[in-house]
């Protein structure tokens, strides 16, 4: 996932992350210098539902707006087939055919 807060607060008017925390007090969230600085410059590993409707609210956007997936990443996070990584075919074992019979 992209995140877009930065892109979005710009289309809103708001250019400096110490706006946006303003507006967020006003609209009820209250977050930390840090906690603000930690979104406005990078992407949150985690974030409170809670406070991603807050966001929208006063950004006026959906949450769709503010995380971008990145389909090419999760496509390049699948495990390749065993055929392609070693480039050859797969031997796959078959079980249950050809038991041997147990000692007498």
């Amino acid at each position: 996932m992209r995140w877009n807060l930065r892109m979005k607060a710009a289309e809103a008017g708001i250019w400096k992350s110490t706006e946006m925390r303003r507006r967020l007090a006003e609209a009820g969230l209250e977050i930390s210098a840090g906690k603000m600085s930690a979104l406005w410059t990078g992407t949150p590993t985690t974030i409170r539902l809670d406070d991603l409707d807050v966001i929208c609210a006063v950004l006026k956007c959906e949450p769709t707006d503010l995380l971008i997936r990145e389909q090419e990443k999760v496509a390049a996070r699948r495990p390749r087939k065993a055929a392609e990584a070693t480039g050859g075919t797969v031997v796959t074992p078959r079980f249950g055919r050809h038991r041997s019979v147990p000692p007498a």
